[in-house]
């Protein structure tokens, strides 16, 4: 059991990192604020380095991860560019962004919930994750 969930709630992350780097890179060039793009690109980046420990520790699984939801992604990305389209700017931008760091936020405590006989380590990463994601939603505040 402990290794279904620690591969399910790496699985799960692994997920939601792809989801939040490509909205980041659906977004950072229609940001003018130069702090703000800042902000994005270390969040990205701290992003990477935590698919990093997911691929690993799912490599020690033998397991490859997960792609988001090809629907939901699409969803997702239509939206970005219709509300873009439509009024862009750095608040359109920091709307989104925090929309997007809430639901992760929520998916990822769920899961965290639900797989609660994964390994501590799945766990910890879980919990970085998050705490990512609402940082991101905070430092950004300014901008809505």
């Amino acid at each position: 059991m402990i290794e279904q969930d620690t591969i399910r709630l790496l699985r799960e992350c692994d997920a939601g990192i792809k989801m939040g780097v490509s909205g980041i890179d659906d977004v950072i060039n229609y940001v003018k604020s130069h702090g703000f793009k800042r902000k994005l690109s270390d969040c990205r980046s701290e992003h990477m380095k935590l698919s990093h420990e997911i691929e690993s520790e799912l490599h020690r699984y033998e397991d490859r991860g997960k792609s988001p939801n090809p629907l939901v992604r699409g969803m997702s990305k239509m939206k970005t560019e219709m509300k873009m389209a439509m009024t862009g700017g750095d608040k359109t931008v920091a709307d989104l962004m925090t929309d997007g760091c809430n639901m992760g936020v929520k998916s990822l405590n769920k899961y965290l919930n639900k797989y609660e006989a994964a390994s501590e380590v799945s766990k910890d990463i879980t919990k970085r994750l998050i705490n990512l994601e609402e940082k991101l939603a905070v430092d950004i505040r300014g901008y809505l």
